[in-house]
């Protein structure tokens, strides 16, 4: 694979370029089989077929050897939630959910195909899944709205017998870890004495307070829209009020501000913006993710005024924080595991694996490796399918 990551290229696409290049969509299905004569003809098709299919009749088991359903990715959305868009429809986010299988081929070397669906509905989908299921071996929920985003994961995990994964929650959760690993190295600070803002409660913001509690982070506090989530409020969703009971060990009360004063580490994951003042009112050798795209809570050379590790979600600047790290191995591993489910142990496996893969050159402004890097979706992979044996 060769791929030109230099400034200078990026900064040459035309939106002609784009249009041209998702003329016809991204993603074709080839054979892997020859075509060109009779036999070939004999031997993929009838009547050769024939024979696959009555031994899969009589042993279903077969079906996972002999079709590529066992090792097929769906990436499935319902179009509510995409990019920085929100609610744009099914068809508008096919585009997408294309380019997100086809980094599941490239990075994983698993296929995948997008499902776009018409329909918002928890239990209609969670039916056609149910429905599709001998087709597919997981599926990748991407861009479905908060807080239904929740309640179709969970209802999936348990309806369906193959890993499901919502990659805005887990994947972004999962590189966040990584990044903050290392980022608490290179600041000198320890995880558990550490006090997270989370800017965002929505399907990002949830997961990445979830997981930095099950890592054992010090204490986690979450704003949204309305301010910092604390016990009194009567404003929260079920899943909001979950977390209020779990998290603000203090008490705070406010917005932003409020939140970051004394706090170790801000992670941004909605469209609000830090302002410089508010910021000033965190700790010294602060860690500060701003991840909203394209615009970023704050911008990098501001942030650096306070923080002694700074990190976004752009790949024009230091410390990307990208999902692609984190969803293709996570999948891979759960695949080659034979994993019924992609549970708590193996995303922190794969935060770990992330992680280390950036000790060696490990400075503040570099936290967490390149996507491109041809050793992480091996590393994760080998992490996550290691962790799962015995769940």
């Amino acid at each position: 694979m060769s791929i030109d990551t230099s400034l200078d290229a990026a900064a040459t696409i035309t939106e002609a370029d784009i249009f041209d290049a998702h003329l016809g969509g991204k993603l074709s299905v080839q054979s892997k089989m020859p075509l060109t004569t009779k036999r070939d003809l004999s031997i993929a098709y009838t009547p050769g077929v024939a024979q696959v299919s009555r031994a899969i009749a009589a042993d279903p088991a077969l079906a996972a050897t002999h079709t590529w359903a066992s090792r097929l990715v769906v990436v499935v959305s319902d179009g509510t939630a995409v990019l920085g868009l929100g609610n744009i429809g099914a068809a508008a986010s096919l585009p997408v959910m294309e380019g997100k299988s086809a980094l599941f081929k490239e990075f994983g070397g698993l296929d995948s195909i997008p499902l776009v669906l018409n329909t918002t509905n928890v239990d209609e989908i969670v039916e056609t899944l149910v429905r599709l299921r001998p087709s597919f071996g997981a599926v990748n929920l991407e861009d479905v709205s908060a807080p239904r985003c929740f309640e179709l994961e969970a209802r999936l995990i348990e309806a369906l017998d193959c890993p499901v994964m919502h990659d805005d929650q887990h994947g972004t959760a999962v590189v966040v870890l990584a990044a903050l690993i290392n980022a608490a190295k290179v600041a000198g600070k320890e995880l558990g004495q550490m006090r997270a803002v989370i800017s965002g409660a929505g399907s990002a913001g949830i997961a990445i307070s979830e997981i930095l509690i099950n890592v054992g982070v010090g204490d986690v506090v979450l704003v949204d829209s309305k301010g910092i989530i604390h016990r009194d409020r009567d404003d929260l969703n079920a899943v909001k009020a979950k977390f209020a009971a779990i998290t603000n060990k203090d008490g705070l009360i406010g917005g932003i501000r409020e939140a970051l004063d004394g706090a170790d580490v801000v992670v941004g994951v909605s469209s609000s913006k830090f302002l410089e003042e508010d910021l000033a009112g965190m700790n010294d050798d602060a860690i500060i993710f701003a991840l909203s795209n394209p615009d970023p809570e704050v911008m990098p050379d501001v942030a650096r005024k306070y923080a002694a590790v700074v990190a976004t979600g752009r790949s024009d600047f230091p410390n990307q924080i990208n999902n692609v790290l984190a969803f293709p191995g996570i999948f891979r591993g759960a695949l080659d595991a034979g994993a019924r489910r992609i549970t708590s142990e193996m995303k922190l496996a794969a935060a770990h694996a992330i992680a280390e893969l950036a000790e060696e050159d490990l400075s503040s402004e570099f936290i967490v490796p390149s996507p491109l890097d041809p050793r992480v979706m091996p590393a994760v992979s080998a992490a996550v399918a290691e962790a799962s044996k015995g769940q």
